[in-house]
């Protein structure tokens, strides 16, 4: 599978996470202890919101069939910029080819999509699931992958007025496919998706044993926690990060998603609802 990292909140320098944690995005690139694969080095992407871009802006993204941790391009990125809302992701090619196209996230004018996980039975659905795509969308899927098209599912059902309805349709979707030819659980995965300005993540298997995904305590609870950890000097109070794996050790830092559940995360802070349930 993959591993995957998103952050919102002050705009913050990318490469803090990204590269400087304890268990970085990118260290998890290398070494992975909760992921079904203990290496992801088959490419990776970084996408952004640049600071001060105005509300419906595109976001900037970067992507490499390099591995993350022997690329200093984005050593460089990350390091250089800041940003208020950006995604990360590091991936183990399950099936289809290790190409720039088949690295996330994904981008459709505003939005931002990313996906940790796979479509059982990928080959015997693709064509069903590819031919439910709007056709006005389907000339902006330029690559092999399963996540591709779930993101392509959801903009069809109606991602950009209600998020959590579209991807949940896509979902139901494959699912729908892949009941239809004998798959018995279509479905697993992390996502992650946004338009610049609330992040929504979710975790749902059609198993129920989904992969991890956690995301951070507020930062003024963990400046509580740990006041002698200088290192949480560098984010905002509303600093929040949904990752794959924890970033650091620090007991009460990071909360697990739970199972079958939708994250909203904006300036307000976060919220959890049930999704797919029943």
């Amino acid at each position: 599978m993959c591993r995957w990292l998103a952050y919102l909140g002050e705009p913050l320098r990318p490469s803090t996470i990204v590269l400087d944690a304890k268990h970085s995005i990118v260290a998890q690139s290398l070494n992975s202890p909760l992921g079904a694969e203990t290496v992801n080095g088959d490419g990776f992407g970084f996408g952004w919101y640049p600071t001060g871009a105005p509300q419906g802006a595109e976001p900037a993204l970067f992507h490499s069939i390099e591995p993350a941790w022997n690329d200093a391009n984005l050593r460089e990125l990350t390091r250089a910029i800041t940003s208020p809302l950006f995604f990360t992701h590091v991936r183990a090619a399950t099936a289809p080819p290790i190409q720039q196209t088949n690295c996330h996230p994904y981008r459709y004018e505003n939005w931002m999509f990313m996906h940790n996980g796979a479509i059982a039975g990928w080959r015997e659905l693709r064509r069903d699931l590819t031919m439910a795509i709007d056709p006005s969308l389907y000339p902006n899927v330029l690559g092999t992958t399963d996540s591709e098209v779930l993101f392509h599912l959801a903009l069809t059902y109606g991602l950009r007025d209600d998020p959590i309805n579209a991807i949940g349709r896509a979902i139901r979707t494959v699912e729908t496919v892949g009941h239809d030819h004998g798959v018995q659980f279509p479905w697993q995965g992390t996502v992650a998706v946004s338009d610049g300005t609330t992040l929504w993540a979710f975790r749902y298997s059609s198993q129920g044993r989904t992969r991890s995904l956690f995301h951070s305590a507020d930062i003024p609870a963990i400046r509580l926690m740990y006041p002698d950890q200088e290192r949480l000097a560098a984010f905002g109070d509303n600093a929040k990060v949904v990752v794959s794996e924890p970033l650091n050790d620090l007991p009460g830092a990071f909360v697990e998603v739970p199972e079958s559940s939708a994250l909203i995360l904006d300036m307000d802070g976060y919220r959890h609802q049930p999704f797919l349930v029943g």
